[in-house]
Formats: C-alpha cells, sequence, structure tokens
C-alpha cells in the first residue's frame, strides 16, 4: 500500500484539501479563549503543542479531556470569526489564515491520536478514538457549512482574485470547493440527513480498518514438520520460528500469519501447496462471512449506499462524479479511456506472462501439477511458480540479494541520492524527539547551500503485527504554515518491512527497497515545499491523482547503478553487490510486467465500478460486480470462488482511495515521464542530474499544491505528459 491515508486525516482536512497540521501558536485574538479552555487540562501531554508530539506521554485517557477542551475552544474562536466577519468586505487575510489558526489545535491532536491508532492500536486507544470521532466530525462539519464563511470567500475571489497569489487563489478555490462538497448549500432535513450520513461514514471507515486490522491477527498456520519448510529461505524460516517463540529455526516449529512479510515470504517460498491454499484462502477472505463479528460485507454494502445518497443530495449521479470533482480526471470516461489503453498494452503480456509460468510449473512441479491434476494454476501457485521461474531466468533469487540490502546502508544511500539531485543532508536526531515504539528513528532534513534546517521526519519502518496496521503509508505531523508560523514541516514515514532478527540486522527484499523509497518521495513532497500556506502546502491541496507522482517518481532510482551502489553492499563483508547482479536486477524490472499492471487495473476499475455504476439496492452484490469487473481486467487468472479480497480493500474503505485508486496508474504516467527528463539528459551526467533535480525540488516538490498539477508538470517537462516513459519501463511498448 502507498500513501494510505487513514480515516483520521480524511476527517482533519477541514474546510481545504489540507492534511497538514500547522503550528501550534495562536494568533493573540484567540490565544487567550484557547488558554482558558484548557488550563484544566495543563498536564495532558496532547495540549503541548509548542513542538514535537510528546509521544512518550500519550496515554489513551488523555484523548478525550483533550478533544474536549480543543473543541470548546474551537468553538468559540469560530463563532467569535463568524460574528467579526461582512461577507461583503472581509479580505483574503480576514479568513483563511484566521481559519488555519482556530483549527490547529484541535487538527494537530487528533492527528496524533490517528497516527497511533494506526501504529500502536490497542483497545483502549480504540475506544477512546471511536468515541470522540462523532464530536471531532460534528465540529469540522458545521466549519464547512458555514453560509457566512462560505460567502465571504466566494466574494473575494469574485472582487479580489486579481490581486492574490496563485495558491491564495488556489487555497480559496479548493476551501470553496470542500464547502460545496461538505453541504453549505444544504437545509433543513437534507442538511440533517448529510450529517449524520458523514457522521456514520466515518464510524464505518474506522470500523472496516479494525477489522481488518482483528481479522488479519485471527489467523496463523503452525507448521511442525521440517519437511515441510524445505527449501525455505534461513529468512522466513527465522520469522516464521520467531513468532512460534521457537528458538531452533531449523527444527521449529514455525508460525506464519497474514501479516505482510510472513504471509508474502510463504507464497512465494512455501513448497507445500496444501499450506499455501490455506493461507490463500485465509488471505482472501478476512474480515468476510468467516470472521464473525469482524465481518465487513454489511459495512461495505452501507458505505456504498450511503455514498451513493449523499452524493445525490450534493447534486451528482454518484459518489464517483463527486470524487473526481476534485481530482485530475475529467469524469469516469476520462479513467475508463486510460485504464482500457493500458489494458490493451498489459493483457497480451499478462497472458504470455501466465502461459510461461504454467509451463514451467508442468515440468518442474511433478506429476502433482500435471494438466490431470490441475487443469490450471490456481491462485496459491502462481507467486510461488513465478519466483521459481524468476531465478531460473535470473540465476539470482531475491533471498541471495536481501545480504546487500542492510536497512542501514539503505538509507545512507538514498539519503546520498537525496543529497545529489535535491541538494539537502538528512541526519539522525534521535534523543530530539520522543518516539512511539524505540524501533523508530527522528531524522532532520537541512539544505545544503545555506545549512538551514528546513525539515524533519520519523520513520518507522518494521511490520508490527500485533498492533501495528500493515502497508507502508506517509503522514503528515506537523504541515508549513506562515499564518500560524511553523516552517519545519514534519513527516510520518511508516513501513512494515522485515524486522531485525538477533543480531542481524534488517535484510530488505528489493520489493521493501522500492517501498521505502515511494514513501520516501511522499515525505519529500511534503518537506520540501515552498508554498507556506497550510491548504496547498506540500501535500496539501494537491490532486488525489498526482499526488503518487513524486513516491512512484523515486522508485525509479532504485534501477540507477550510481544509486544503487550507494548502498548495496554485504552486511557482513562490505563486499559490493557484483555488476551481473545490478543488470540481474534491471533486467528483472520487467519480469511479470504485464500481470503487475492488470492487477492494478483491476483494482482500479472494480474501485470505480462500484463508485459510479452499482447500485447497492440492485439485484446485484458487491461480489457479483467483483467477477463481473474480473472477466475483463482479470480473464488470464480469475478470483476463487469464495474470494472476499473486497472485504480488506481498505484503500477504498478504510482509507481515501474510494474512486481514487486509478490514481496509483495516472500517476504512475507522469512519474514515469518526469524520470525521463533524467533519462534524457543521462544518469551518469551528474552536472545535468543535478540540474534537473533542482528544478524537479522546485517545482513538483516545491509548489505542493499551490498550482494545478497539470500546469507543474508543464512547467518541470516543457510539454504535456507522455505514456511512452511508463510503457518502455514496463517492457510494454
Amino acid at each position: 500500500m502507498r500513501f494510505y491515508l487513514p480515516a483520521v486525516m480524511l476527517i482533519v482536512a477541514s474546510l481545504g484539501t489540507s492534511f497538514s497540521t500547522p503550528s501550534r501558536r495562536l494568533g493573540p485574538r484567540f490565544a487567550s479563549a484557547l488558554f482558558s479552555s484548557t488550563k484544566a487540562c495543563s498536564d495532558n501531554p496532547l495540549l503541548e503543542q509548542d513542538a514535537l508530539p510528546k509521544f512518550s506521554s500519550i496515554e489513551p485517557s488523555h484523548l478525550q479531556p483533550a478533544v474536549e477542551a480543543l473543541l470548546t475552544s474551537m468553538s468559540e474562536n469560530f463563532a467569535a470569526l463568524e460574528s467579526s466577519l461582512n461577507p461583503g468586505s472581509a479580505s483574503y487575510s480576514d479568513i483563511l489564515p484566521e481559519l488555519e489558526r482556530i483549527r490547529e489545535p484541535i487538527s494537530y491532536a487528533w492527528g496524533v491520536a490517528g497516527h497511533l491508532n494506526g501504529v500502536k492500536n490497542g483497545d483502549e486507544l480504540r475506544k477512546a478514538y471511536e468515541e470522540s470521532q462523532p464530536k471531532v466530525i460534528k465540529a469540522f462539519t458545521e466549519f464547512k457549512q458555514s453560509r457566512v464563511l462560505f460567502d465571504a470567500m466566494k466574494n473575494v475571489l469574485e472582487n479580489e482574485k486579481a490581486h492574490l497569489s496563485q495558491e491564495q487563489v488556489r487555497a480559496l478555490e479548493s476551501s470553496v470547493h470542500a464547502m460545496q462538497l461538505g453541504g453549505v448549500g444544504l437545509d433543513g432535513a437534507e442538511k440533517e440527513r448529510f450529517n449524520e450520513i458523514k457522521q456514520r461514514l466515518a464510524e464505518l471507515s474506522t470500523t472496516f480498518s479494525n477489522n481488518v486490522l482483528d481479522a488479519t491477527k485471527m489467523f496463523s498456520l503452525e507448521i511442525t514438520d521440517p519437511a515441510d519448510v524445505k527449501g525455505v529461505p534461513e529468512s522466513a524460516k527465522k520469522m516464521w520460528a520467531a513468532a512460534a517463540e521457537s528458538s531452533d529455526s531449523e527444527k521449529g516449529p514455525w508460525k506464519i500469519t497474514l501479516d505482510g512479510p510472513s504471509y508474502i515470504s510463504a507464497m512465494q517460498h512455501l513448497g507445500v501447496r496444501e499450506h499455501r491454499e490455506k493461507l490463500y484462502r485465509a488471505f482472501v477472505t478476512r474480515a468476510s462471512e468467516s470472521s464473525g463479528d469482524k465481518n465487513n460485507v454489511p459495512l461495505i454494502t452501507e458505505i456504498l449506499t450511503l455514498k451513493l445518497e449523499m452524493s445525490k443530495l450534493l447534486g451528482f449521479k454518484n459518489y464517483a462524479e463527486q470524487s473526481l470533482s476534485s481530482k485530475m480526471a475529467d469524469d469516469v470516461g476520462a479513467v475508463d479511456e486510460m485504464s482500457s489503453f493500458m489494458k490493451e498494452k498489459a493483457l497480451p503480456a499478462a497472458v504470455r506472462e501466465l502461459d510461461e509460468i504454467t509451463d514451467f510449473a508442468r515440468v518442474n512441479g511433478g506429476e502433482e501439477y500435471s494438466e490431470t491434476n490441475i487443469p490450471k494454476l490456481m491462485s496459491w501457485d502462481t507467486t510461488f511458480w513465478s519466483e521459481r521461474l524468476k531465478e531460473k531466468k535470473f540465476s539470482i533469487t531475491e533471498e541471495e540479494l536481501r545480504p546487500y540490502f542492510a536497512l542501514p546502508k539503505v538509507l545512507d544511500g538514498m539519503f546520498g541520492l537525496a543529497n545529489r539531485i535535491f541538494g539537502i543532508n538528512i541526519e539522525a536526531a534521535n534523543g530530539e524527539a520522543e518516539v512511539w515504539n524505540e524501533d523508530v528513528t527522528f531524522y532532520k532534513v537541512f539544505d545544503e547551500e545555506s545549512g538551514k534546517h528546513i525539515a524533519s521526519f520519523f520513520l518507522d519502518p518494521y511490520s508490527r503485527p500485533e498492533n501495528k496496521r500493515g502497508g507502508a503509508w506517509m503522514d503528515v505531523c506537523i504541515g508549513k504554515s506562515a499564518a500560524t508560523r511553523r516552517d519545519i514541516p514534519v513527516a510520518y514515514l511508516t513501513c512494515n518491512g522485515s524486522p531485525p532478527i538477533d543480531n542481524t540486522p534488517s535484510l530488505m527484499t528489493f520489493r521493501e527497497v522500492e517501498t521505502l523509497f515511494h514513501e520516501f518521495g511522499h515525505g519529500l513532497q511534503h518537506m520540501l515545499t515552498n508554498v507556506e500556506i497550510g491548504d496547498v502546502a506540500g501535500i496539501s491541496g494537491v490532486e488525489w491523482d498526482a499526488v503518487e507522482l513524486p513516491s512512484q517518481f523515486m522508485e525509479n532510482w532504485c534501477y540507477d547503478k550510481k544509486t544503487v551502489y550507494g548502498f548495496a553492499k554485504h552486511y557482513e563483508t562490505g563486499e559490493p553487490l557484483k555488476d551481473e547482479d545490478f543488470e540481474k536486477l534491471k533486467e528483472q524490472r520487467t519480469y511479470g510486467a504485464g500481470m503487475m499492471a492488470m492487477r492494478q487495473l483491476y483494482f482500479g476499475q472494480l474501485d470505480m465500478e462500484l463508485h459510479a455504476r452499482y447500485d447497492p439496492a440492485g439485484g446485484e452484490s458487491i461480489f457479483d460486480v467483483q467477477k463481473r469487473v474480473a472477466e475483463v481486467y482479470s480473464a488470464h487468472m480469475p478470483p476463487i470462488e469464495g474470494d472476499r479480497f473486497l472485504c480488506a480493500f481498505n484503500h477504498i474503505f478504510g482509507g481515501g482511495y474510494a474512486a481514487g485508486y486509478y490514481s496509483y496508474k495516472w500517476a504512475e504516467i507522469l512519474s514515469a515521464d518526469a524520470f525521463g527528463a533524467f533519462e534524457d539528459v543521462g544518469l551518469d551526467n551528474e552536472e545535468g542530474v543535478k540540474s534537473i533535480g533542482r528544478r524537479f525540488r522546485k517545482t513538483i516538490l516545491g509548489y505542493g499544491g499551490g498550482k494545478p498539477p497539470s500546469e507543474v508538470f508543464k512547467e518541470f517537462r516543457g510539454r504535456e505528459p507522455s505514456s511512452e516513459a511508463l510503457l518502455r519501463h514496463c517492457g510494454l511498448d
């Protein structure tokens, strides 16, 4: 999962499209009101907002009193703002800067709570969070439905637009649009119903994610026979033995869970088909009918029903139309066209790839894989045999490469790349910030030319299945904002990589290396912004289908020799990766590209179908829709009977990608073309790469949401985007 925003970040988006939580210093107009409201809670670390969060001190019991105090002060301050505004004469400075200051304290506290709910989940915190959530939603809904505020913003846009900066106009326009989507135009029973829907959707989203987390923890497969793990890499056996609390990874027992590193290793390397089948069926039925009270099926139906009703209240035909009103893609037809174009390129390759894997399994799998016993490879076979075929094709295994990708070295290399192309220096600053887990590291980012500290970030790299949500994501801790006098943005970078075992550092798979680079790209757009208006600084205000550009752009550097040789050294001997192995890595890049592209297109079109054309009150079930979309986008490898993948599709039901999952492929076209600018000057051309890198920093990273992404891309590339680079990178040209 990439840039998967939890529901909390969608709530604190407030009036605009901002996800930032800028400064903790209120203007003098509001300081006394805040002080009087929170004085009684002065020992609450969630109210100590002058610096970084006090993670070591925060307890679940702090959440409710902090939220109540901060909501009271925000309500008072907002009422004062409304009463002071004359919609016909208010200026820009009377509105948005004041709003940033008013909403900041609760955004800070609620953002911290949401982050902890994702990385340190527990019954007590979950209960406190769920009890506070309706109050927070109600408060931010009142912001969005203020007619006085809306009229004042509209008046400024109509009468002062020529005197405002582009960033100010973007912030106002996004705020006005967000208020329209927030129900500012509704009255009476419609407004009341809309607000009920918003509350219920937030509750359903949180419950959905919790169910996925709980259902993932509910299942495990114990293996006791050493013959069953024959051929499994040592790193996987150690991980499974540790999960089973076994001291001997060779004798066992071993416990495999549905947590990412554990499950993926099993599907790639576990030779016993019955074990793989049991794991796969458990994985694709998580949080479904078989999960008891963690069943997400009724939640999905209710979510889709409520979203459709909400969109119609706002004057849209469906939720997809509402969602796309604030994205780059003009309409559903544009998304369908992109998906169809990519399918025509990727599907023939996917069919060829699957045929090749099947033939290989038939030849090398023995009688068990004969056409008589298995008419076709099943879903729990393809990953295993794809891995074996890749090993034969390239004479190298993922496990053989792990020793060259120790996390500390990978970080050194990634930071070295950031220095080379963006002119920044990154230094660990442990001790300068409190953390929520001992594995978390705090870093500071400095501008190389000025030496100024310009940003910071927390890195939480390892899987913790007991209390940490799966996947990988970037979130905002603190955003840049002149209004609140905060100029040091801070990011959370969260992964679920392979943890260290005994005295061995985290040895990453190459896929985990790419994921780390991906999340770092999101973080860079947040941290290197030049915009000082909170609603459009960094990732805030960036259209959703453009926000993946920097992250996917960074993945391309994992295939640049200078970059890879900056970190690919054996963790014990220091020996660099062999040249022939690096060349094999590059060759592997297009291996399975057709199947991977079709998987992404399938997810994207399934998401769009559910939000654009599906009627929850009709005769089809959500699984009928899944089957129908699969017949077009996954015909080469249809879902198994009883597949309940949708019940764990956190991106669209628990996060912010509803009617937006297509964004991955949309932005991948942009990111590949952006990387093409570096390829054009030559990746070995140090001065050329430096020059293009500084331009990328100034435009793609620097403008953030302050300019439309189409304009930003054109300024960087000098032309409209082209799909040529992506097709070439994937071997589909």
